[in-house]
């Protein structure tokens, strides 16, 4: 009986062996997913489509990257989806031999007002009116000219202040500004002028409208791209005697365009002034959680007292100084404002093959508000 059980199990092993072995086999054909292509194209009024393809793959599941999605099974090499809210958005497609063997791909897409097909002058919009405050000046840019209060900087700076001091990059022109459907646009072109490859313009209230203290909101689409530089500040009055930094400077907003580090949807807000005969300066900076500031209008606002200066991106605070020490003197004392858009620069660097010209900055209203 033994020896009869030993014979079955001879005879039994080999099969088993050929069983796993064949299971083995199974594993083994499952060919690797190579060649995998996703793309999306944005169709218009909110809706994209998502076009895949993969060698091996027997069928494919998408995800748009929306709360609660999960992912789906399509027929064929594309998917189409329709979105209504802005934001950014993973879409993940998910290439499958077998139902437990895939390989998965991913597009980051943003949506902003332009791609689910909403006004242009869309975005952000402050109150007219503030408790406590009264309405001291304002320029809508609603009129056919561009007002009396603002004086247009020509040239390179050259020879007083070459680059505006900054090593820039563009000639000011008066041409560069204009008044397009209530705002006032200032455009950075790919042109020669003088002796810069760039032009653009820059305008200044000097002489014509100085605070000291206030709430001041400005309303402003930027530009994009590497080497574009929109500003949004204040100098102050006298400084043509006491000359930079001891005039003391206010940056309401800066931003240095470009997609890398996220320099299209960040902005800073800064202050300079002499610190017993030294440079100082004093910044933060704020990044939009979605899209970039090319996307939609959004407000920049200071409140600045006898204490403090408080930066607002949105009416959200992101930045304070204490303006109360004695070497800080410059921000008690009258400043002007400047709008304009540099190109190059020591800050942005200089515009690459990624930087698309013509670019504008265009201002909706800017709105100075003083306590009562």
């Amino acid at each position: 009986m033994l020896q009869l059980q030993k014979s079955l199990l001879l005879l039994l092993c080999p099969l088993l062996f050929i069983a796993c072995s064949n299971g083995d086999e199974v594993d083994d054909q499952i060919e690797t997913i190579t060649n995998f292509v996703l793309e999306v194209e944005k169709l218009g009024d909110g809706e994209v489509r998502a076009t895949f393809s993969a060698d091996n793959a027997s069928f494919f599941r998408v995800n748009f990257g929306t709360s609660g999605e999960v992912p789906k099974r399509v027929d064929g090499n594309t998917a189409n989806f329709t979105y209504t809210e802005k934001g950014d958005y993973n879409i993940t497609v998910y290439a499958h031999t077998t139902e437990s063997n895939f390989v998965v791909n991913t597009r980051t897409i943003n949506m902003n007002a332009a791609s689910l097909g909403l006004d242009p002058n869309t975005g952000y919009t402050s109150p007219d009116s503030y408790e406590g405050f009264k309405l001291v000046w304002s320029d809508e840019f609603n009129g056919t000219s561009i007002s009396d209060d603002w004086t247009f900087e020509l040239g390179d700076g050259c020879p007083d202040l070459c680059g505006w001091g900054n090593e820039e990059l563009e000639y000011y022109k008066k041409e560069n500004t204009s008044l397009e459907d209530g705002k006032l646009v200032i455009t950075a072109k790919n042109e020669n002028a003088g002796s810069k490859n760039y032009t653009s313009s820059r305008l200044i209230t000097k002489g014509k409208q100085s605070f000291t203290y206030g709430r001041v909101d400005i309303r402003a689409l930027l530009p994009k791209g590497q080497g574009l530089w929109p500003a949004l500040w204040m100098l102050g009055e006298n400084i043509d005697e006491v000359s930079w930094p001891k005039c003391g400077e206010i940056d309401i907003m800066e931003m240095v365009g470009g997609s890398t580090e996220d320099r299209d949807r960040t902005v800073h807000g800064t202050v300079h002034w002499d610190n017993n005969g030294s440079y100082a300066n004093y910044g933060g900076s704020t990044k939009l959680t979605t899209g970039i500031f090319n996307d939609e209008y959004h407000v920049f606002s200071i409140i600045w007292d006898q204490e403090e200066i408080i930066w607002l991106l949105d009416g959200e605070q992101y930045h304070v100084i204490d303006i109360t020490p004695a070497g800080l003197d410059e921000f008690h004392k009258p400043m002007f404002f400047i709008f304009n858009v540099a190109v190059g620069g020591i800050w942005p660097g200089r515009p690459d093959g990624t930087t698309v010209f013509p670019q504008e900055m265009k201002v909706d209203y800017i709105r100075v508000f003083q306590e009562e």
